[in-house]
């Protein structure tokens, strides 16, 4: 695994398996070196920035406290915590090829380097599986009580899976082989050289969870598509008498993917408020016929089942662009390590393996900007937050939906 033409040994731990290279200023002009040193750092501060950003308005804005949205605060703070502590500790090393911190916050930094990109990775599942309940199962998932509904024990639980898959590891493996292979001045995972631990490790860390979002967002979509295609609710028939004896069309059954998501809360809450809405607004005593009466009440429950629609559909929008972009930005550096390792080394060009290493970084620096991209809340809560005066210009009556 070794290169014989290497300086160096440079460093690409960051939520991944490091590799020995050259060090850059072995392969760049001066100039160069500072053009990537100032790209870097502003990559950093983007990061760093745009998640302050979210947690803010997570403090600020009472509209974000969902229990949907905590997993994406979650995802917020995998993503800051890359920006202010792993990236800045890499960059000198990246430049220089040498780790001058010790072995000590050597082994501080590869911990929570691994940590927070796993939590992000299995942030975005929770996020793609929380979604998915919400579309497909509404009524169960609105129904869902007790501690394992509880949003702060999934996402602790995100935490403790993340730490297993790779801190063990990374503490205890010198400790187990009995010495360490990694140099004084380097700064990289004992198990580096061990090519079925990477694979399984990465299989766990991406292509699973990859697989799980897709299955997640292509069943999304999948009810959405049939809830289009047999409509919002169908029409009720006809009175067969004077009295008011509603008959509804058959609905599918439970769990389906269809309008019945929503059909159990608007009858009961339809039922109870019919009354007073239609005296209030019945100009005369004709008005209050069964026909009426019926008339209005599908009105009413085509116009909430529809709404749920669409937000569904927005739901399903967001998720899809959250999701391909982090399948943009993760595969190609897992794609690019398993095939280093099936060719020890020899067919991957360290300039293209370090572009894919940095594209994971990109990753969290471009979760923030996809928020307000696609959810009206966020992007409402940002210009309360950056531009007061905007924002009470755009204010309106109404609560801007997810």
């Amino acid at each position: 695994m070794h290169n014989s033409t290497a300086g160096t040994l440079h460093v690409a731990a960051a939520c991944n398996e490091t590799r020995p290279t050259q060090s850059p200023s072995s392969e760049f002009s001066l100039g160069v070196l500072v053009l990537l040193a100032f790209l870097m750092v502003l990559l950093c501060l983007v990061t760093i920035l745009g998640n302050i950003l979210v947690i803010l308005a997570f403090i600020l804005d009472r509209n974000l406290r969902h229990r949907s949205n905590y997993f994406f605060l979650n995802l917020a703070v995998s993503d800051f915590a890359v920006g202010v502590f792993c990236m800045p500790l890499y960059i000198p090393y990246a430049l220089t090829g040498t780790w001058h911190l010790g072995q000590g916050l050597c082994k501080v930094w590869l911990v929570m380097d691994y940590l927070v990109c796993a939590a992000s990775v299995f942030s975005i599942v929770l996020i793609s599986y929380d979604r998915f309940l919400s579309v497909t199962k509404a009524i169960s998932y609105r129904a869902q009580q007790g501690i394992t509904s509880n949003p702060a024990i999934k996402m602790v639980a995100i935490w403790v899976l993340a730490f297993l898959l790779y801190c063990p590891a990374i503490l205890f493996w010198e400790h187990v082989a009995g010495h360490s292979a990694v140099a004084a001045d380097q700064c990289y995972a004992e198990f580096f050289d061990n090519w079925y631990f990477l694979l399984c490790a990465s299989t766990l860390e991406f292509f699973v969870p990859l697989l799980l979002v897709i299955y997640f967002n292509m069943h999304i979509f999948h009810s959405i598509q049939r809830r289009q295609r047999q409509g919002s609710v169908q029409d009720c028939e006809p009175p067969r008498s004077s009295s008011l004896s509603w008959r509804f069309c058959p609905l599918p059954r439970s769990g389906a993917s269809s309008p019945s998501s929503e059909t159990e809360d608007s009858v009961s809450s339809l039922t109870r408020s019919w009354r007073p809405a239609l005296m209030a607004n019945c100009p005369s005593r004709t008005e209050t016929s069964p026909t009426a009466l019926k008339r209005n009440f599908s009105v009413s429950f085509h116009s909430r089942t529809g709404s749920k629609l669409q937000r569904d559909k927005k739901i399903a929008k967001s998720l899809a662009i959250i999701v391909c972009v982090f399948a943009i930005c993760w595969a190609p550096y897992s794609l690019l390590m398993i095939v280093r390792g099936a060719c020890q080394g020899k067919c991957i060009h360290n300039s293209l393996y370090e572009a894919a290493f940095w594209l994971l970084w990109i990753n969290s620096s471009l979760n923030p900007f996809l928020y307000p991209l696609c959810h009206m809340r966020f992007r409402m809560a940002f210009i309360k937050i950056l531009c007061p005066k905007k924002f009470a210009t755009l204010r309106s009556g109404n609560t801007p939906s997810l």
